[in-house]
């Protein structure tokens, strides 16, 4: 859980960072630092070897030997880091020694590999004496040396210093305690220092965020958060808060419309409701009446104006018998019964029955249909009600003014599926914008006459039968609806 938490990961990479950064700095200075040890150790014993070969030469020169070794035993006790300064032939044997017991003695091995393998300096353990830094160099068969060595060149003599490395060890070590006491303070400081900024600055302000998007969450929307700086957490706060102001605005906005809505359902309900109970009582007196006008015309001769006068009254009543029809079936419509339909053979029909119609007389009417057509599972006398409402519609739009009307069927591909498309078109004076998103409200008309159902009407039909019903227009160039249905299993298969 803790590695789950952002500020406990960046506290950690930030730590290891200053760790890796810190050690390696700390690592380099060690090393420098005792380079320079060594390096001092170096010239000093450089220095000592230089001085002790100038004085050889000069005893050699008169042929004293007894003062080198005198010297050799002098500056041996006068160094105490000093572990022996030698002089050993380059067969190995200790010739002179500022130890007098190791003369005539084989010299240590780490001095005379040094010589063998033609080093002047090198670094090597010394049984009790620790690490031991040697020197030598090669004595040459001079011309001073000659009276006792000859005039052939040749290396007569080798000398070795032993200068002892425990005080530049125990100088290594103090530093290296030191580099590492100061690192891990470093390290606790840095490491204290920045989760104080990350807990204090980032973790507390994102907790608070968190908690206060869970309150969010369960329906909160008066939460709000006090802003106290302007870096990005702040930036962030501020973003918050806003977001829920906009939220809680967002909220009130839609409790008021769905508030409205419900009211607006109740009432339409309740109308509805009574819409229906008049219907039922209007209906049974309108068809008495009907018949009885029906009857009283057959009474008149065809040249009586009377029996014009009445046909004009049978004509509204079966007008308001639509309009009550209408409320009935908006109210509670009937069930389709679904059956394989040729959707040509209806769209004929449909026209065939339209051009009856008085108003269609100056209008030019196409059937343009896709033969062979796939069929479609419908009920065909509510698809021949859709057809037939939006074919009279079309006939009135164009009723003053003449035009074209074409009804179409083909084939059409849509949301990756295939469906059998009928199109009724015309060329009347369009539908301006702000009507043709109203167009399929229930009891919204633009006409003196009407209840303004027939489009909802055709709206739910379709949609019950798993179709879509569609609209386009052009003002001045005229108007198109669209009707989408799914083609059968079977027939689908086949097209495919």
């Amino acid at each position: 859980m803790v590695f789950r938490s952002l500020t406990t990961r960046v506290i950690i990479i930030l730590v290891g960072l200053l760790s890796v950064g810190i050690g390696t700095f700390t690592y380099l200075n060690f090393k420098r630092e005792k380079r320079q040890l060594i390096a001092a150790a170096r010239e000093n014993t450089l220095l000592l070897l230089n001085t002790i070969e100038r004085s050889i030469y000069r005893s050699m020169s008169i042929g004293d030997t007894q003062d080198v070794q005198r010297m050799l035993e002098m500056v041996g006790k006068s160094h105490s880091k000093l572990l022996g300064v030698r002089i050993f032939h380059p067969q190995g044997v200790v010739l002179k020694s500022s130890l007098p017991s190791e003369m005539g003695g084989t010299v240590p091995d780490g001095d005379y590999q040094l010589f063998a393998n033609n080093l002047r300096e090198g670094i090597f353990a010394s049984g009790s004496h620790g690490e031991v830094f040697g020197m030598i160099k090669p004595i040459y068969n001079e011309e001073q040396c000659h009276i006792c060595h000859g005039r052939k060149r040749r290396v007569i003599g080798v000398l070795n210093v032993n200068y002892s490395l425990a005080d530049t060890n125990r100088r290594i070590n103090e530093a290296t305690r030191l580099f590492l006491f100061s690192t891990g303070a470093i390290i606790l400081f840095s490491a204290a220092a920045v989760s104080l900024v990350m807990v204090r600055f980032v973790r507390q302000p994102l907790n608070r965020i968190v908690e206060s998007m869970a309150r969010v969450e369960q329906g909160d929307l008066k939460v709000r958060m006090v802003n106290g700086g302007r870096d990005e957490i702040g930036r962030l706060i501020t973003s918050f808060d806003s977001m829920v102001d906009k939220l809680d605005k967002a909220k009130q906005e839609l409790e008021q419309y769905h508030f409205q809505q419900m009211e607006r359902a109740d009432r339409l309900a309740s109308v509805g409701e009574m819409a229906a109970g008049i219907a039922h009582e209007i209906k049974n007196p309108l068809a008495g009446i009907s018949a009885a006008m029906t009857i009283i015309r057959q009474d008149f001769q065809e040249e009586d104006p009377r029996r014009e006068i009445i046909g004009e009254v049978i004509e509204q009543v079966n007008r308001l018998d639509k309009t009550v029809n209408d409320l009935l079936f908006f109210g509670k419509p009937t069930h389709p019964e679904p059956a394989p339909t040729d959707l040509n053979d209806v769209l004929r029909k449909t026209l065939l029955f339209a051009l009856q119609h008085k108003g269609g007389k100056n209008i030019e009417k196409r059937l343009e249909l896709q033969e062979p057509l796939p069929l479609v599972f419908v009920d065909p006398k509510q698809v021949q009600q859709v057809v037939l409402n939006l074919i009279l519609n079309a006939i009135q739009a164009m009723q003053e003014t003449g035009g074209t009307l074409t009804v179409a069927s083909r084939i059409a591909e849509r949301e990756g599926g295939l469906w059998v498309r009928v199109e009724v078109a015309d060329t009347g004076p369009g539908i301006p914008e702000p009507i043709i998103s109203k167009i399929f409200t229930p009891f919204f008309t633009t006409k003196a006459q009407g209840t303004g159902l027939g489009l909802a009407i055709c709206q739910k039909l379709i949609t019950q039968h798993g179709g879509t019903l569609h609209v386009s227009s052009v003002l001045n160039q005229g108007t198109v609806f669209s009707i989408d249905l799914p083609m059968t299993e079977l027939e689908a298969d086949g097209a495919v």
